[in-house]
């Protein structure tokens, strides 16, 4: 029996010898031979000892190995791989019970393949036309000639590898000449097949690209893991490979770079790697692939393995009642409540069941045409019950720590049944929305989006307002990819790319995100990434960043930026913080502008940047590079809490790549709205311990430099501008007091000149002068009555147009008489014997001192929108309107009286000088200079009121602005002094300070006196008589 089965294997490797292939070269070609020995059981055991070497002539034949035994079972043969062999993966997908288990085979039973066996799939691309029939059709001889030639190429190299099993050329593709082919060896070196595949593409002139299957093994679970278990998948090889392994995860036909992370730890040897599982969810199930990928010039080899990691997953659960509030009434006990609970897509199977007694119907589980499955159940609730019920829906999974032992997990998730009781306290129902206990909140499911929409029930049983929390689902699926950024799966910068692409695409249409909860999933979004990343090299990356955030800022977004505090952090506070931290970690080295965002870059000494007219100029030391941003509305959405003033700039954040000390920042911003004048302005910084602006550390340059702000640190920038203007101390109180002092002192005045008119009035020159003093009184009197009236609150607009038409001729006539009066003075100084007549000087001064102020008025209310408000007027003070420099009505009476005061001052001037002019001569004694002195004095304190020369300090007023320091304030409150009370410095300048008219006075007093004396006296000596 023995010598006939060895001279059965000597025959058959003798005809194997005939055909095996011959190398090429000094080295010997092998050839996998399987054979089947049919033999008694009894012999079983002695069969090892037969198959032995056996040395031929150019023949050896060695590695006789048994691979499979296999036993005839009936109809059926049972076979099982000894030790050192598997089934072939072939044999395995074919019958998953086969896998490292017996296996039954009907038909002729397969052989099972060393463990070492490795499978290589080849592609070699060739340039050399002697290939080219090989393109040819199959039947034809030119190709079958071809495919031999090359065929017998390949094998001549490949079977001097030391258990050479089979080579197949597959396939021909065009590109060249693209021949695909499988290798089987029982084992290998990888440096041989390196060496050999590397000879091979020189000899052919080719491209060789190879994969290889079992040079690698890896190390997996083979049963369904736990969720959020903790596994390392190991990979392993016999040869130190030279290169590092890269790791792929393959979930929903979705591949993965595996790299090290918050979940994922990639570690590295000589001949193992391993990934450390920390955390394993559904993200993490799929099928895993350790690659090692080997170049040369024209080859690459890359080895690898791959398994599939089964989770046994836990679902997320939407539980819900219907009713949510179930309603009893008076005929009612029990109520029938459906119980709901509600997964996501799963292919996992689960034991589920409720928390909860009465149960009077069974779990149905129903799909929606969204994927979600929906477990039901009804149960009854008590309308007597005082208790509140509450419910739980329980999945239970199963799964193994280890290949022994097996493990429930489960996931619970409860809601409460709150019952309206008969007569309770609620809300109505109002469309969607059902009856809702009075205190509770009613939810419903967003349609189309992600999450839901919340709608209170006060206590009181009245609705409040919808608070909708749906957000895109596109925008949603956004922020779930954010969060995991950093988990290993993928690299961190080619997920954050991803996001920030997917971002931008999702916030292109601001009609899609108009909404709070879009905003707010928008910002956490970059929340996520800003503390992920640490650096943003990839200028895409960076383009799609900006332009996702330039899209929350659009000016169609302003009611979805809603002041919602967060751990007192508002939503916009969130955005600018996140904002900077990922252009601080940009690699941003050019100017980038989008519609709402513009980035300004450089990094010199005295560094300048400019983002939407915004001029930043930087001074600091070895700053690096200074990135400037602009945002655009951002100001409207940051919180601020006084409201005595308002944002009036844009936000712009400077920020250095080194840390700073000591800087000096000046920034010109361009005002959003013009300042008025008198209006406060504020440089502020935002502070994020106060979560408010700060002044401190930079300081306003003043009204000169509108929009210049000087600051000593780095923040984020704007101006504050005060909603009021400034207002001078007691400027009410003394300007009513002077009104009321001048009218007073004015009336007094015309009494003391109609009382003096025959006594002082004898000449042209004093009938001209005293005329004049009656008009500018009567004029001035009705205009400061005009004055006070208007001041009432709350007066009618009708009342207010009045009174400002009133005001302006009149102070316009007043000092169209003062011009009246001056030209006279003027005419008398330089035409000595020249008289005018009274008629024609009462003609001329009608003329001048009512027509002309009567025409200005008239044609300014016509052309002002026929004296509407806003152009002609204010109801602010019931005064004419200022719109800037030559703008606006107020400079119809600025104008004139701007002429005629500088005409009066000119007049006063020459009078002055005649009154000085003397006679020449030597003796210039003390007393004389001093008399003139008076005399120059005197003239300026009597001309000064009549002449109107005090209200030049209004146009100091005008000009200069009261921030910009106290001697403004002094200037104001000398005019408010001298103009409130003029018609008291008339009355002193032109009265009692008139010798001719204080004499007349005094001799009218006296005639009286003595009247009064000798009538007194008549009466006494009257009585005596009796």
């Amino acid at each position: 029996m023995e010598n006939r089965i060895r001279m059965q294997i000597f025959i058959f490797f003798y005809i194997l010898g005939l055909n095996i292939f011959q190398a090429s070269g000094a080295d010997n070609s092998t050839q996998m031979q399987y054979f089947t020995v049919t033999i008694e059981k009894n012999a079983f055991n002695n069969i090892t000892a037969i198959l032995t070497r056996f040395d031929m002539d150019d023949l050896v034949v060695d590695r006789i190995n048994m691979t499979t035994n296999c036993t005839q079972v009936g109809i059926t043969t049972m076979c099982t791989c000894l030790p050192g062999y598997k089934w072939s993966d072939k044999v395995c997908q074919s019958s998953h019970s086969c896998c490292d288990n017996s296996c039954n085979f009907t038909n002729k039973a397969p052989m099972c393949i060393a463990n070492s066996t490795v499978n290589i799939k080849g592609s070699i691309s060739l340039s050399s036309l002697d290939y080219q029939n090989c393109l040819a059709d199959t039947s034809t001889p030119q190709y079958k000639s071809c495919n031999e030639a090359l065929k017998l190429k390949l094998q001549r190299v490949y079977s001097t590898l030391r258990g050479f099993d089979a080579l197949h050329i597959t396939k021909y593709s065009v590109g060249s000449v693209i021949a695909a082919f499988d290798i089987i060896i029982s084992a290998i070196s990888t440096q041989d097949l390196f060496n050999k595949s590397q000879a091979l593409t020189k000899d052919l002139n080719a491209t060789l690209n190879m994969q290889t299957t079992g040079v690698v093994q890896m190390s997996i679970p083979s049963y369904s893991v736990c969720y959020t278990s903790q596994h390392t998948v190991t990979c392993t090889s016999e040869d130190d490979l030279g290169v590092n392994p890269i790791w792929k995860l393959k979930r929903q036909n979705v591949e993965y770079d595996i790299t090290n992370g918050t979940e994922a730890q990639v570690t590295s040897q000589p001949r193992i790697t391993k990934v450390d599982l920390k955390r394993i969810t559904e993200l993490w199930e799929g099928e895993y692939t350790c690659s090692y990928k080997i170049q040369s010039d024209s080859l690459t080899i890359t080895h690898k393995a791959s398994a599939v990691l089964d989770v046994a997953l836990l679902p997320k659960t939407d539980i819900s009642t219907s009713p949510q509030f179930p309603y009893c009434t008076k005929n009612s006990d029990l109520l029938t409540v459906k119980l709901s609970c509600k997964i996501a897509p799963n292919n996992d199977s689960y034991n589920v069941t409720w928390d909860k007694k009465d149960i009077i119907a069974a779990i149905i589980p129903e799909t929606y045409s969204t994927g979600q499955t929906d477990f039901s159940a009804t149960t009854v609730v008590s309308c007597n019950s005082k208790d509140t019920a509450e419910v739980t829906c329980i999945f239970k999974n199963t799964c193994n720590n280890d290949l022994t032992s097996t493990q429930e997990q489960q996931q619970n998730t409860s809601t409460t049944i709150n019952i309206i009781p008969v007569g309770g306290t609620h809300c109505n129902s109002d469309g969607v929305w059902k009856e809702t206990k009075a205190g509770y909140t009613a939810v419903i499911q967003c349609s189309g989006a992600a999450g839901q929409i919340l709608r209170p029930c006060s206590i009181l049983g009245v609705w409040e307002q919808e608070d909708s929390q749906c957000v895109n689902q596109n925008l949603y699926n956004v922020l779930q990819k954010a969060i995991i950024v950093d988990i290993g799966l993928g690299s961190l910068d080619g997920n954050a790319a991803t996001v920030f692409s997917q971002l931008q695409g999702a916030t292109n249409n601001s009609r899609t995100i108009n909404s709070f909860a879009n905003i707010n999933t928008s910002v956490q979004v970059l929340v996520s990434l800003s503390g992920k990343l640490q650096e943003i090299s990839n200028t895409s990356t960076v383009n799609d960043f900006l332009t996702s955030s330039s899209n929350l800022l659009d000016r169609s977004l302003n009611n979805s930026w809603t002041n919602y505090k967060n751990n007192n952090q508002t939503l916009a506070e969130t955005y600018l913080d996140s904002v900077e931290r990922l252009i601080y970690m940009s690699n941003l080295t050019s100017e980038s502008k989008k519609t709402n965002i513009a980035v300004g870059t450089c990094n010199e000494k005295g560094c300048n940047n400019t983002v939407f007219n915004v001029n930043v100029t930087l001074e600091g030391s070895n700053t690096g590079i200074v990135k400037t941003t602009g945002f655009q509305q951002l100001q409207d959405y940051l919180p601020h809490s006084d409201n005595n003033s308002q944002p009036n700039s844009i936000v712009v954040s400077i920020t250095t790549e080194n840390k700073q000390n000591s800087v000096m920042i000046t920034i010109d911003f361009p005002l959003l709205s013009p300042r008025p004048r008198n209006v406060q302005m504020q440089c502020v910084a935002w502070d994020n311990n106060t979560h408010s602006w700060s002044q401190n550390g930079c300081e306003w340059q003043g009204a000169n430099n509108l929009g210049r702000c000087i600051c000593n640190h780095l923040s984020s920038f704007a101006i504050l501008m005060s909603r009021y203007p400034l207002q001078i101390d007691g400027e009410t109180e003394i300007t009513y007091t002077g009104l009321c002092v001048s009218i007073i002192s004015l009336l007094i005045s015309l009494v003391i000149e109609m009382t003096v008119w025959s006594a002082v009035v004898k000449t042209n020159t004093l009938y001209l002068r005293h005329t004049a003093h009656i008009n500018i009184s009567l004029c001035l009197i009705i205009a400061d009555c005009c004055f006070l009236a208007s001041s009432i609150d709350k007066i009618p607009e009708i009342w207010c147009q009045t009174f400002v038409v009133l005001k302006h001729f009149c102070y316009l006539a007043m000092f169209f008489w003062m011009l009246c009066l001056s030209s006279t003075l003027l005419h008398q100084a330089v035409f000595l014997f020249h008289n005018v007549s009274k008629k024609n000087y009462l003609r001329f001064s009608l003329v001048l001192g009512y027509v002309c102020p009567f025409l200005i008025v008239f044609i300014t209310f016509l052309t002002n929108n026929s004296g509407a408000e806003g152009s002609y007027y204010n109801r602010d003070g019931c005064w004419l309107v200022y719109n800037g420099l030559l703008q606006g009505s107020i400079f119809t009476f600025i104008l004139p009286i701007g002429i005629i005061i500088f005409i009066n001052v000119f007049s006063m001037l020459v009078v002055i000088m005649k009154l000085l002019d003397h006679p020449k001569s030597t003796d210039k004694s003390l007393e004389k200079e001093k008399g003139a002195a008076k005399t120059v004095l005197r003239t300026v304190i009597l001309l000064t009121p009549i002449f109107g020369i005090t209200w030049s300090l209004g146009f100091a007023v005008m000009i200069l602005d009261l921030t910009s320091g106290n001697i403004v304030f002094i200037v104001n409150y000398a005019f408010i002094l001298l103009n409130a009370f003029q018609g008291l410095f008339i009355l002193l300048t032109t009265c009692l300070g008139d010798k001719m008219v204080r004499e007349a006075v005094l001799n009218r007093l006296r005639k009286k006196t003595s009247a009064s004396m000798s009538e007194s006296s008549s009466k006494l000596d009257s009585s005596w008589k009796k």
